[in-house]
């Protein structure tokens, strides 16, 4: 259609919103409540343009460009009520850009310079409302938050959780929880992608960097480090470099510099995860065990299950995510390797992800202490956990920046074995996907007695809400399915408890893209970022000189040296686990 931009003539699609449509000719309106794919509900009234007839100034973010429609993009008029527009939102705002955790990175911040604000001239109105910190991943400060409503959305409609809504009216209105109980003790899944798409600090990670430097300053005390898949192609945007940079030996030089005792990966456990599910599958399908078998990398996608579907948890693997059998193994396996107390050792993890962060603190999550239990003459005074802190990409960056490391600059290293060795199956669980295709890999082998012809299941790659594939093993056809966001996991899940699901085996990742789409990741994180980030996981893969779990040498060595076999007693206690039936406030 042919539309008239600031006098300028253009032929442009028909379907878009006018900020949509600017943005692809040039111009780019400032917008602040906006968010593609997210939100759109006009509340900040920042993007206003001038359409010619119209009665008053309109929202581009939400009016769509008719044939011969002419538009202006800025104008004294169009300045001053943009102006006035955020001179309001910042009169209840702190001004304490210096210290806040988005300084640098404020979307609020970048628009006051871009409008040339300097002073508001407005009175504060709005009362100072408590921060709630009732979570073990997330923090809310409802004085920084501007009601621009991105974190209700994608609570909302792309999770379908709804674990805060908008409350109150005119200046008592803000974003709370039921009956503001706290994001802690509700049915709130920890996902953080609330965190990933706020503009401003109203919602960030709970932030352990402090107790984690005092633990490697600490030199009674053995620090290792697990990083997990996405990080690798995370960090490095946090760190300035390009989106999705591959930056895996950079990593490691760093974590190294920063003083921890040992480098691990993540990748380790994911192939050991593969071992025990991959059997578990196979045992289910064999014996007539519940299926379809659910995946349990993701805590997000756990809580959320445990929340809303209680009646479908005997679809869920027993498996504890690598994350949490990577705790259990280096606090029993690799403390007697080195042969030292295993309250020694600081088990660290470095994750795209805020609900981690609650995993780790599950009750059930000190396998190790129940093993040195009856050894060591422990008692509950001495409880620990296997896995002590959780750090997101972000705080990593932080811990990078604060100890003057030149990422950019750093040589390569590699990881610290044993617990550094993995494959590439270990590197796509980073990815939706990846954890189907890792596990098939194993599975078709163990079970067809031959590897797949196609190594690449391509067909559970990509963006799409819900894939799905078909394997044909020994004349046997086996049905898999992929979902990413809680909103697809939703319809799987109706499947299930509708007795239609025609799966054998199904991979839940609670954010969008998967774990490379976590709510701990760099900001911003779109598609587009996404789908970099996915391109240098399936890279690191390709490039892996083993790609499937069973072949990872420290994998089998472990088998042997400790755990005996896949399934077997001490692997159930140790990296296997339950889940438990939670209300939905």
């Amino acid at each position: 259609m042919n539309i008239i931009v600031d006098n300028r003539p253009y032929q442009v699609l028909k379907g878009s919103t006018i900020l949509e449509t600017c943005k692809e000719i040039g111009i780019k309106i400032p917008s602040l409540c906006y968010l593609k794919d997210v939100s759109s509900n006009a509340s900040c009234g920042i993007c206003v343009v001038d359409v010619k007839g119209a009665k008053t100034l309109v929202r581009s973010c939400i009016t769509q460009v008719n044939e011969g429609m002419e538009i202006t993009t800025h104008s004294p008029a169009i300045n001053q009520a943009r102006t006035t527009n955020l001179e309001l939102l910042l009169a209840n705002h702190p001004k304490d850009c210096l210290i806040c955790e988005r300084n640098g990175n404020c979307e609020l911040q970048e628009l006051t310079v871009t409008l040339g604000i300097k002073d508001t001239p407005y009175a504060k109105t709005k009362p100072v409302e408590k921060i709630d910190d009732t979570s073990l991943s997330l923090v809310r400060n409802p004085e920084k938050c501007i009601l621009c409503g991105r974190c209700i959305a994608v609570c909302a409609e792309v999770q379908t959780v709804h674990a805060i809504d908008f409350t109150g009216r005119g200046l008592r209105s803000i974003v709370s929880t039921y009956q503001d109980k706290g994001l802690g003790n509700v049915a709130c899944t920890n996902c953080g992608q609330c965190a990933l798409v706020c503009p401003t600090a109203a919602i960030v990670e709970k932030d352990e960097t402090k107790e984690v430097f005092e633990d490697i300053y600490n030199k009674d005390k053995i620090v290792v480090v697990q990083t997990a898949p996405a990080i690798r192609v995370g960090i490095g945007e946090a760190m300035g470099m390009e989106q999705g940079a591959l930056v895996t030996g950079k990593m490691v030089a760093a974590l190294r510099k920063l003083g921890f005792d040992k480098v691990f990966d993540t990748q380790f456990t994911a192939d050991l995860t593969i071992m025990e599910e991959g059997h578990e599958l196979i045992s289910r399908i064999k014996n007539g065990g519940t299926l379809p078998m659910i995946t349990s990398c993701s805590p997000g996608w756990i809580k959320f299950i445990e929340h809303f579907y209680p009646k479908s948890l005997n679809h869920l693997s027993t498996c504890k995510s690598p994350q949490q059998m990577f705790g259990a193994v280096a606090k029993t396996y690799y403390a007697e390797k080195l042969n030292v107390d295993p309250r020694k050792i600081i088990v660290v993890s470095i994750m795209p992800c805020t609900a981690k962060k609650f995993e780790c603190k599950r009750p059930e999550m000190n396998s190790a202490f129940s093993y040195w239990k009856d050894i060591l003459n422990l008692t509950e005074r001495d409880n620990f956990y296997d896995v002590d802190y959780v750090l997101t990409t972000r705080e990593l960056a932080k811990m990078f920046k604060k100890t003057g490391i030149d990422f950019c600059t750093l040589q390569e290293e590699e990881f610290d074995k044993p617990l550094g060795i993995s494959t590439g199956a270990g590197v796509i669980f980073g990815a939706t996907g990846g954890v189907m295709e890792a596990a098939v890999r194993t599975a078709y082998e163990v079970l067809a007695g031959k590897p797949l012809n196609k190594i690449d299941l391509t067909a559970v790659r990509g963006f799409e809400g819900i894939k799905e594939a078909e394997l044909d093993i020994k004349g046997t056809k086996v049905k898999v399915a992929v979902a990413h966001t809680l909103k697809n996991a939703r319809a799987l899940l109706d499947q299930i408890e509708e007795g239609k699901s025609p799966y054998a085996f199904i991979e839940v990742m609670t954010c969008p893209g998967g774990c490379l789409g976590g709510g701990g990741q760099a900001i911003p994180t779109t598609w587009e970022i996404r789908q970099k980030r996915a391109d240098s996981i399936y890279k690191e893969d390709r490039l892996m000189p083993l790609r499937k779990s069973h072949d990872n040498p420290a994998i089998k060595a472990i088998y042997e040296e400790f755990l005996n076999e896949p399934l077997g007693h001490l692997s159930h206690e140790l990296l296997h686990t339950h889940y438990e039936e939670r209300g939905i406030y």
